[in-house]
């Protein structure tokens, strides 16, 4: 963001929900801030009865101590000498209890605040993630976006933490503080205050360096974080092909860097507070020999109105102290922030679901010279991205269309742009003759059932995973899908059957397991259309025989779209598009195009070797 202050008035927004509770911390804060500056004022009585003290010589109490004698004369009135300490005492104390009582609750609140904009932060994050372009998504390290949504929107509660328990508190403080001096002496008051510019100034000429380092250790943690996520998920190939050690190596020269990034954002942060200190050790020296003059200090002061001065100039080094801690936590507050909105400024690929429902599917699925081209590549295309050119075929109601073609050829692209996963770049597709872009979202994938090459498998229960789809669906209708891929069998022998968690990623199934869970996901929905994708690829010979025959039943009532690199397992197929460098090449049932030569017969051969491929059967 160019606007350094964009990110802090964008958290401003974000805080809006919470203006009530800021508020009442802000209450709390000034009333706590007042109530130390009460305990400030009470110690001038309190010192000047227990010492005995008459006033500085040739002067009288000045106008704050003429009116904290008004204020107390009917409460000490009539008491004796330890009455009055009992009295001054006790008031002193009530005056702390309610100090901190109050700066607790203004704690609790700003607590609040700052949790919740961590958590909207968060929730708003993942949301926008779950809708943005897969392109965008695969490019990005998926580590990165964890870091973001966990560490980075965490982060970012130092911006209501720094601002209303410690800089707005400590602001309040210093201002009470500088009130109850400047009604012993106004001449000290203003020179206070003159110097203040001089400390900001140079607080400032740290933080460029501040918050570039700490933008610069937020990208290296998101690294970190990837990289322990991806070599996490990849530690069988890592063992298998005795790669640890260069992955320890690796990973070490990451930490150092991250190591580098927060030594040096530590090194501007901790420079704000010995700064502070020497200047506001500096100040307090001054105020001290000048407070020692009656003629620059304005008035003679009673020893007991120098004592409470010299004792105020000394409490109200905390606070600066603290308040010089302020443009550090906000700088890495901020850097964070930064790397929140640069994700939620990503334009979604899912907006808002606003097409006319569809509630049924009674005539065809039709691609009208549909092309699909990564961002960032070229008109022409290139070997870094992939294209769709010119694909148009029917699918009419009840009927097989099957893709085939060599790896990469597009096929997967293509079965993506049906459920509107990826949206075409050029050409339309149509469901009875209404655009896709025309029809609800949600409506259009109610009709669909995805199984997709990549088998995904959450850490929940057997029944969770199958139900996830149809999360209403009774026990008996999971079983059922479940008999209907195959997969019943071996999840009755599972330790709590169907309600077996199955780990992350689903470790402790099969490949051949995993692929029949999510069949039967899929046939649990019951839509009218299926799309297949390599759906039978990770099953083991009997298993695919099995599955196979059940798809090959549930088939019969449905339209599908189904991509098979076993090309045995659609021969059946009303009609077969083979794709090759995302164009189709090829176009018709599985004898048609087996009699005439061209790439399907060249794969039909390769895969079916010297047997007859017209009557071959799965292996």
């Amino acid at each position: 963001m160019s606007d350094p202050a964009a990110p802090a008035r964008r958290l401003l927004t974000w805080l809006h929900p919470y203006r009530l509770v800021l508020l009442g911390g802000v209450v709390c804060t000034m009333l706590a801030s007042v109530l130390d500056g009460v305990t400030l004022v009470l110690l001038v009585p309190l010192l000047r009865h227990l010492f005995g003290s008459s006033g500085g010589v040739g002067a009288g109490p000045t106008g704050l101590e003429a009116t904290v004698n008004r204020v107390l004369a009917p409460l000490l009135e009539g008491a004796s000498a330890t009455g009055v300490t009992v009295r001054l005492v006790g008031l002193l104390w009530a005056a702390l209890v309610a100090k901190n009582l109050l700066a607790y609750l203004a704690g609790q609140l700003s607590v609040r605040a700052q949790e919740g904009l961590a958590r909207d932060l968060r929730t708003a994050l993942y949301e926008h993630l779950l809708a943005l372009d897969l392109s965008w998504l695969e490019r990005t390290r998926g580590g990165q976006l964890i870091a973001r949504v966990l560490g980075d929107a965490d982060q970012t509660r130092l911006a209501v933490s720094a601002s209303l328990a410690s800089f707005f508190q400590n602001l309040v403080l210093i201002g009470t503080t500088l009130l109850v001096l400047a009604q012993l002496s106004w001449p000290l008051t203003l020179l206070t205050l003159g110097a203040a510019p001089v400390l900001l100034r140079g607080i400032r000429a740290l933080l460029a360096r501040l918050r570039r380092h700490a933008r610069a250790r937020a990208d290296e943690a998101g690294e970190m974080t990837a990289t322990v996520a991806e070599r996490l998920a990849a530690v069988k190939l890592i063992r298998t092909h005795q790669g640890a050690v260069r992955e320890v190596e690796r990973f070490r020269v990451q930490a150092d860097r991250y190591r580098r990034h927060v030594v040096r954002t530590q090194r501007f942060a901790a420079l704000t507070s010995p700064v502070s200190e020497l200047f506001g050790g500096l100040l307090l020296v001054l105020l001290i020999a000048v407070g020692a003059s009656p003629l620059a200090a304005g008035a003679a002061l009673t020893p007991e109105a120098l004592l409470v001065f010299i004792v105020a100039a000394l409490r109200m080094m905390a606070p600066l102290k603290a308040l010089s801690q302020f443009p550090g936590q906000m700088a890495q507050a901020l850097a964070s922030a930064e790397r929140v909105f640069e994700v939620l400024d990503v334009p979604v690929a899912e907006g808002p679901d606003g097409g006319r429902p569809v509630a049924r599917f009674s005539d065809a699925v039709v691609f009208e010279e549909v092309g699909f081209q990564y961002p960032g590549e070229d008109a022409a295309g290139d070997s870094a991205g992939f294209r769709l050119e010119g694909v148009s075929f029917r699918l009419p109601r009840g009927s097989t269309v099957a893709l085939v073609g060599p790896s990469g050829s597009g096929k997967t692209t293509l079965a993506e742009l049906l459920p509107r996963l990826r949206e075409p770049t050029s050409g339309r597709i149509l469901l009875d003759g209404v655009p896709l872009p025309e029809l609800s979202r949600d409506g259009l994938r109610t009709l669909l059932g995805f199984v997709g090459q990549d088998t995904v498998i959450f850490h929940d229960t057997v029944l969770a995973n199958i139900a996830y789809g149809r999360p209403e669906a009774t026990p008996a209708q999971v079983e059922a899908a479940a008999r209907a891929a195959n997969a019943h069998g071996f999840i009755t022998q599972l330790p709590a059957g169907y309600h077996t968690v199955l780990g992350e990623r689903g470790t402790r199934l099969s490949g051949g397991q995993r692929q029949r869970i999510a069949i039967a996901r899929a046939v649990l929905r019951d839509p009218p259309l299926l799309v297949l994708d390599e759906a039978t690829s990770a099953l083991d010979s009997e298993s695919e025989r099995l599955v196979q025959d059940a798809l090959v039943r549930l088939m019969r009532e449905r339209t599908v779209l189904v991509i098979a690199h076993r090309l045995a397992t659609i021969r059946h197929a009303d009609q077969i598009l083979v794709l090759d460098q995302g164009r189709v090449v090829q176009q018709g049932a599985h004898q048609q195009l087996l009699a005439m030569p061209g790439l399907y017969q060249r794969l039909c051969r390769t895969q079916f070797g010297s047997r007859d491929p017209a009557v071959a059967t799965p292996p």
